[in-house]
């Protein structure tokens, strides 16, 4: 399998190599083309030996009792794809972006709060299909749980986890420009008094470098409004940074897209 597995990128590579070649030389217009076609088959030979990769990644991982808050999915994947146990609460789940920040600018305080379940959101009118609480006043919508019950219990659990994790130090806190969360939130969410912090959006903002800020569609010069879910922008993520590397030595690499 491991022969059939580095046979398989040495023709991927070699494909690239002659592709991106082929358009730049023959077609000047076709190149940014070519990158795309290169880069979607870098991201399909990764899924399909996505095992294989993660592992290959969490044998990397020196820290392993890092601590991700994320406002969506992309913290889950990060400790799926690791094979670690959640550290933290905030997963299978996502939070509106201005209660994201408020969370992140008392956090001590709300981490205190209990969970009071509600049916309705102030963010949609109607009643939604899976547990929604709110931690004093700030909304957690748990969209990959079935019941209150499931959802509390998970809660409870996790948040001992962290807090007998919560070394600020070993917190590293990821945003992404969805569900009500715009440049102006990001530029706030930078100003927070924590070390390790990332963000990624479908846009640049002045004033935060490649290594606080990820613009995911740059190099695709597309008008796409939000980066991908939680979830994808996980998966493709290793494109732009280096995420192991960033928990083990709390330093941001950038790796094929620098900028």
């Amino acid at each position: 399998m491991i022969l059939l597995y580095r046979k398989y990128i040495s023709v991927v590579k070699i494909m690239e190599i002659k592709l991106l070649e082929f358009f730049k030389y023959k077609y000047k217009i076709g190149f940014e083309i070519a990158l795309h076609f290169k880069t979607h088959l870098e991201v399909l030979v990764n899924f399909m030996f996505r095992d294989k990769y993660y592992r290959r990644e969490s044998e990397k991982l020196v820290n392993k009792d890092f601590v991700i808050i994320s406002n969506n999915c992309f913290g889950g994947q990060a400790y799926q794809r690791l094979k670690r146990p959640y550290n933290t609460p905030f997963v299978g789940m996502f939070l509106y972006g201005p209660c994201y920040l408020k969370l992140l600018q008392n956090f001590n305080f709300y981490l205190k709060q209990e969970l009071i379940f509600i049916t309705n959101s102030v963010y949609k009118e109607e009643v939604q299909a899976y547990p929604i609480a709110l931690l004093y006043d700030i909304e957690l919508h748990f969209l990959h749980y079935a019941t209150q019950e499931e959802a509390m219990d998970k809660w409870c659990k996790r948040l001992e986890r962290l807090k007998k994790q919560l070394n600020y130090d070993n917190l590293f806190f990821q945003i992404s420009d969805r569900d009500l969360v715009d440049k102006k939130l990001i530029i706030e969410f930078h100003k927070l008094d924590f070390k390790n912090k990332l963000s990624f959006a479908a846009f640049d903002i002045a004033g935060l470098n490649n290594l606080q800020h990820v613009n995911v569609y740059k190099k695709y010069n597309t008008n796409k409004l939000n980066s991908p879910n939680g979830k994808k922008l996980f998966e493709i993520s290793f494109l732009y940074v280096d995420f192991v590397k960033w928990i083990n030595s709390k330093q941001i690499t950038r790796t094929r897209f620098k900028d």
